[in-house]
């Protein structure tokens, strides 16, 4: 069995998706599609603009996608497709990159959500005032106890569980120094603050998810071609409903990465293929599932090795 994943914020590098939308037209509509849909010129952005004006997160939410749905189109263009995949998931932002290729939203109403997104968790948030820390060497459970010892009536959760040894926590700025420095304390091989503008997946994200409650309830969304795994369940969903509740829990919920990989792994997905710009997501399922065969689509030299 096979599971296509997509990946999140922290993978965009400039240039990403050019190689495939100058030998796929396929993939060049999509930055086509994407550029009309979100009104201006985001492709030349992703392919020639600077790195930090990519970074911004209502940027690089809809170029990540836009990467994502490039590297698949160009898969269905050498005739493969959602045929060949059982289940799909996204880390974060990945997950709407997974539920376009599914066949769940458009590709318009995708980069326009994901526009509204980053700008929404942007603006929640003061400058300064948030910060996300990767805790590396302890598991979920250790990481969650710290991350509420440190709270101290700030905020303060574990935020993603990406694998056995990765755990990152988000909040309050001062909590999550805090956290960083009783995690080295309880035996964490490393802490290190992230270079994140927003703390991301936690409570103070609340009035991004409710700006995305709004969004999402004016968007048709229709039952995926394949079942999707929700990074706030860790477990497939494919009801329509279901789905728009579950894009909104998951703004201020933890991205339950490991649990997901796990779920895979348990209802017998061997072979992951990664869509889209880099690897990080290949490196975190090889620690979660040590006998997954991990496959990257992001340029044309990928697809050319799938079809052996």
């Amino acid at each position: 069995m096979r599971a296509f994943v997509f990946p999140g914020q922290g993978a965009q590098v400039i240039g990403m998706g050019r190689e495939l939308a100058e030998a796929y037209p396929a993939a060049r509509a999509v930055f086509a599609e994407v550029d009309e849909a979100l009104g201006e010129n985001l492709s030349d952005l992703i392919w020639n603009g600077d790195i930090e004006t990519l970074t911004l997160t209502q940027n690089a939410q809809p170029a990540l996608m836009a990467t994502s749905i490039a590297a698949f189109r160009a898969l269905e263009a050498e005739g493969f497709g959602i045929k060949d995949a059982d289940f799909v998931a996204g880390h974060s932002l990945g997950e709407y990159s997974a539920l376009c290729a599914a066949g769940a939203l458009t590709l318009a109403d995708t980069a326009r959500l994901l526009r509204l997104r980053g700008a929404a968790m942007q603006e929640a948030v003061p400058v300064g005032q948030g910060a996300m820390a990767a805790i590396l060497g302890l598991d979920f459970a250790a990481v969650d106890h710290i991350a509420r010892d440190a709270a101290e009536d700030e905020v303060c959760q574990a935020a993603n569980d990406n694998d056995p040894a990765q755990v990152v926590i988000s909040g309050h700025k001062a909590a999550v120094e805090r956290a960083a420095v009783l995690a080295k304390e309880r035996g964490a091989k490393r802490a290190l603050m992230l270079p994140v503008s927003a703390p991301f997946h936690s409570a103070l994200m609340q009035p991004a998810a409710a700006a995305m409650a709004e969004a999402l309830a004016a968007v048709e969304i229709a039952a995926p071609e394949v079942p999707l795994i929700a990074n706030v369940r860790a477990e497939p969903v494919t009801e329509p409903g279901a789905i728009r509740r579950l894009l909104v829990e998951q703004v201020t919920g933890a991205v339950r990465w490991r649990e997901s990989i796990e779920f895979l792994a348990g209802a017998g997905v061997t072979e992951f293929w990664e869509i889209g710009a880099g690897k990080a997501l290949s490196g975190m399922i090889k620690r979660i599932s040590k006998d997954a065969v991990v496959k990257n689509v992001g340029a044309p030299a990928d697809i050319a090795a799938l079809k052996g």
